[in-house]
């Protein structure tokens, strides 16, 4: 056990305190209903003295059909000397509507809840009545001014001057989206909440028979296709609403991969796939034949990772960095959705740390021991510009990231292998203490996710992390 001084002690009190009030300003920051009452009610009030004040609240265009159960229903009367208060039957507004709205609730399946599902019902919708559908405060049509959704969304208002911009989002966002549509897996129609996948929600407005349609796709087949593949369903940098990145021979024209297309078919220049892209991309397919660790992911057709044409992603990774390998390391995508804790490139891109084709470390690791690690964490990690460019790169520049990435990262201060987490503190080396082989990140963090915040392996306040080591702590 850690020793409980006095010092601890009182800190621990303080922090008590400071939870407590935490907590009091989360309550408080609740939509308010818990303001006092302007004249003090008898907590055997009848609901009809209610609605002698509030009965503009059962009329509207939609009215709740909850306020037939009764204002008690939700309400609650609370009464202090002579003060009345009005307050809701729970703590949050979302535990009170998925009492009833119980297919809302934000489980453990729902792997892409819409955001303000699972914090406050009320930013979207009004408890009592509304001039629209489903009782939300605006509609989810027109401009900034009038659609509820632009109100988080900015997407389709700030169109590049040379770019396009898809005509349904004039139709309204609930024209291809269903806000609250969720579930498990990881397929674009639960992530982005579509009222169906592509390409049946495109074709809906989009005829494939349409003979301009074939002609601008070269007549090749494109009716079973992801639309989204290639082009942005909202707005693009691009005409045509291309996606961010184009393959080079796509954007070229189709004849330097396909062939005339044979009974409705999509035919290659080359047997397969892999042949094709080997045209080009020699070294990468030397690479995946004879990496000292070969990726097995790797093996099979290039389109099996990367698609043929664009994509949101550099390299054409779908359908993104991260769910391309949850495919098949099914393992990681329950550790990274049943933990609280994840690392960034865990939810960002597994090829931060991964080479994705084969390598020479185990698990396809970009460096060996506390190296991978300190390419991101050491003191100086900030990456090297790359021209032309407004992106940072590491390892070599095999990687590329976002300038900001590493400026917030934690950066330990380490000076010979010591400093972390406290002064002196041996971070690589023996271990002097159990004599259990060497000292790594892995002996107090964990890699991918976690229960605990750092993502460290034990708890710190109580001691157990330093006890690992450290048995007199015990």
């Amino acid at each position: 056990m850690v020793p409980k001084t006095r010092a601890a002690k009182k800190a621990k009190a303080v922090m008590g305190s400071m939870f407590a009030f935490g907590l009091l300003l989360a309550l408080m920051a609740e939509p308010a209903f818990a303001g006092k009452h302007p004249m003090p009610l008898d907590k055997g009030v009848k609901e009809e003295e209610c609605l002698q004040c509030h009965d503009d609240l059962t009329k509207g265009k939609v009215v709740h059909a909850a306020l037939s159960m009764g204002c008690f229903s939700c309400h609650v009367v609370r009464g202090s000397g002579d003060a009345t208060r009005v307050t809701l039957k729970t703590p949050r507004s979302t535990a009170l509507c998925t009492t009833c709205h119980d297919n809302k609730k934000a489980t453990d399946s729902n792997n892409h809840l819409h955001a303000p599902v699972a914090v406050d019902c009320l930013r979207c919708h009004t408890p009592h009545h509304s001039e629209n559908k489903a009782l939300l405060k605006m509609t989810e049509s027109g401009g900034k001014e009038s659609n509820l959704c632009l109100k988080c969304h900015t997407i389709g208002l700030d169109t590049p001057e040379k770019g396009s911009r898809h005509a349904a989002l004039d139709m309204g966002c609930d024209t291809c989206h269903v806000t609250h549509k969720t579930g498990p897996g990881n397929t674009l129609e639960l992530q982005f909440h579509l009222t169906k996948a592509a390409p049946g929600l495109c074709i809906d407005c989009h005829d494939v028979k349409d003979s301009a349609l074939i002609a601008k796709h070269k007549n090749q087949p494109f009716g079973t296709a992801d639309c989204t593949s290639c082009h942005d369903p909202h707005q693009s940098k691009s005409p045509k609403l291309m996606q961010a990145y184009v393959h080079p021979p796509f954007a070229d024209g189709c004849d330097t991969c396909h062939e005339a297309p044979q009974d409705g078919k999509v035919k290659l220049t080359q047997a397969t796939a892999k042949a094709l892209c080997s045209m080009c991309h020699d070294e990468v397919a030397k690479k995946i034949d004879t990496a000292k660790v070969p990726h097995m992911g790797a093996q099979g057709d290039c389109t099996d990772c990367h698609n043929p044409h664009a994509g949101r992603f550099p390299r054409f990774i779908r359908p993104d960095p991260v769910a391309v390998c949850d495919s098949c390391h099914a393992d990681q995508l329950e550790l990274r959705t049943s933990k609280p804790v994840t690392h960034n490139p865990v939810s960002g891109q597994c090829s931060v740390c991964h080479i994705p084709h084969g390598g020479d470390n185990p698990k396809l690791l970009r460096a060996k021991g506390d190296s991978l690690c300190l390419e991101c964490h050491g003191p100086t990690s900030n990456g090297n510009s790359i021209p032309g460019k407004n992106k940072v790169g590491i390892f070599g520049n095999s990687v590329e990231l976002p300038p900001e990435y590493l400026t917030h990262t934690t950066h330990l201060p380490l000076s010979q292998g010591k400093g972390h987490p406290v002064r002196n503190h041996p971070v690589s080396g023996p271990d002097t203490l159990t004599k259990s082989g060497q000292l790594s990140c892995l002996r107090c963090h964990t890699p991918h996710a976690g229960e605990k915040n750092l993502l460290v392996t034990g708890d710190v306040a109580q001691g157990s992390l330093c006890a690992q080591c450290h048995k007199s702590m015990k």
